[in-house]
Formats: structure tokens, C-alpha cells, sequence
């Protein structure tokens, strides 16, 4: 699995959770997010500082049982001119808590794989803040940059948490959807990163290399992660093979976070 460390994980979450708040304010808490329609930018915004605090609260406190996890969750400020503060703070209280003596820490993993629970909550608030930050920039009319490791990692924990052994749980009509009869996927970064899906009868699998695909997509890592994360349509990248196929994994896909 394509890995960031920790150090690189840490200051990923702080410089996008510091342009999204860039972002927002250039847009005002009123604007639509055209990438998560049904969001404001006000929305935006205080899901992902309260996300940050929460999973901050998790470490912090070492929850390993999901029956404790945290049930309140801090308040947006109502003064959008104190969002960045407000942003800033919240991602710093969570690179804090992901500090390299924690990263061990018995905390509760929800993906049920074999991350420690540091590594997967560090790891997916990556994740958030890149999405979410390219959602208040396109919010904005602004473009993001996303460094083409950090993209990578992205993606597989993307396939990573489609494949988990939770996803299932948590999403079932997904984990059904996305089953097949040997049917192959593969996404291939022109910047660096190759990742392929088997559809198998029990369940997808995916693996990091490449293999003869039913589908080849092809493009920058960003272009890649934004087009899983459902961001950018598919003509966004390059597609070889079975486009219904791929449009099929991209429908079925989702999280619910949005």
C-alpha cells in the first residue's frame, strides 16, 4: 500500500485545511459547493473542523472500543471571519495528536484492516482535507494543487476503505455493486502509481502494479484521485477499455461524507 509518512501526512493536513479556509473565505459561507451540491460553503467548513476535532478527541483520549467514541462535536464559530482561526486550529489539535509517539497507540480502527488506528484516522484526514479543500476551491472558482505522492497515497487508501473489511457493514449495497466475475480495473498516474481492482464472486480485491485490465484509466495522480472521489467526470482522464465498467465502480462508490 502506497504509504506517506507520517511527518509528510501531518503537514499534507495542515497546508490543505489552511487553503480550504482560503478557499471559503473567498467564496463566503453562502456559496454552493458545485462538487457536493447539496453543501453550502458554511457546511463545508464545519464538517471539516468538527471531523478534525473529533478524530483529534479519539487520540487523544486512546478510544479502541467504537461504543466510546466521542457523541458531541465543537461548534462552527458563528463569524465567518474567525473560519481560518477556527480551521487552523482544529488541524493543528489533530497533527498533535498523531504525533510519532502515538502512532502505536491502541485506538480504534474503523476500516478493520491491518493499519494501526493512528495510521488509519491520520491517513483518511489526509483525505478529507485534500477533497474537501478542492471542494471550497472549485466553491471559489480556484484550482488546487495536490502533490502527486499525497494523491497517491490517497488512492489507495480510497481502495484500501472500499475493500475493508467493514465496508461491507457500512455500506453493503456498495460492497454487493461492486462484486463481478473476475472483471479487472486499473488506474495508471502518468506522475508515478499503478493500482488495479479484480470484481471477484465474494468481493473486490485491488492491488498496487498493473495487469491486463478490462479498463485502463490514465492520468496525473490528482486527476485520478479526483475522479474516484467523484469530483471529476471521467473525461477528466483517459479511458481504455470498458467505460461502462469504470462509470459502473464510480457510481457504486460513494462515501457518505460526501
Amino acid at each position: 500500500m502506497t504509504e506517506l509518512k507520517p511527518d509528510h501526512a501531518r503537514r499534507a493536513i495542515v497546508e490543505h485545511t489552511r487553503q480550504l479556509a482560503e478557499s471559503a473565505a473567498a467564496a463566503g459561507p453562502d456559496a454552493a459547493v458545485p462538487t457536493a451540491p447539496e453543501w453550502t460553503v458554511t457546511k463545508l467548513v464545519e464538517h471539516v473542523g468538527q471531523t478534525q476535532n473529533w478524530v483529534a478527541e479519539i487520540i487523544e483520549r486512546r478510544i479502541s472500543d467504537p461504543t466510546q467514541l466521542p457523541t458531541e462535536v465543537v461548534a462552527l464559530p458563528a463569524d465567518p471571519g474567525e473560519w481560518s482561526a477556527w480551521l487552523a486550529e482544529s488541524a493543528q489539535r489533530l497533527v498533535d495528536a498523531c504525533s510519532d509517539d502515538a502512532l502505536d497507540a491502541p485506538v480504534f480502527n474503523a476500516a478493520g484492516d491491518g493499519r494501526t488506528g493512528v495510521e488509519f484516522w491520520l491517513t483518511g484526514q489526509v483525505n478529507e482535507a485534500v477533497v474537501h479543500g478542492f471542494d471550497a476551491a472549485a466553491a471559489a472558482g480556484r484550482s488546487v494543487e495536490v502533490d502527486a505522492e499525497v494523491a497517491a497515497a490517497l488512492i489507495s487508501n480510497h481502495l484500501a476503505m472500499l475493500t475493508s473489511p467493514t465496508w461491507a457493514m457500512q455500506r453493503p449495497e456498495s460492497a454487493q455493486a461492486i462484486r463481478g466475475d473476475g472483471q479487472v480495473l486499473q488506474w495508471q498516474a502518468t506522475d508515478g502509481g499503478a493500482w488495479f481492482v479484480v470484481r471477484q464472486p465474494d468481493g473486490a480485491t485491488w492491488q498496487t502494479g498493473t495487469q491486463k485490465a478490462d479498463v485502463t484509466i490514465s492520468g496525473p495522480a490528482r486527476s485520478l484521485l479526483l475522479t474516484l472521489t467523484r469530483r471529476f467526470p471521467l473525461t477528466e482522464v483517459v479511458v481504455d477499455g470498458d467505460a461502462e465498467l469504470a462509470q459502473h465502480w464510480l457510481e457504486n462508490t460513494a462515501h457518505v461524507s460526501g
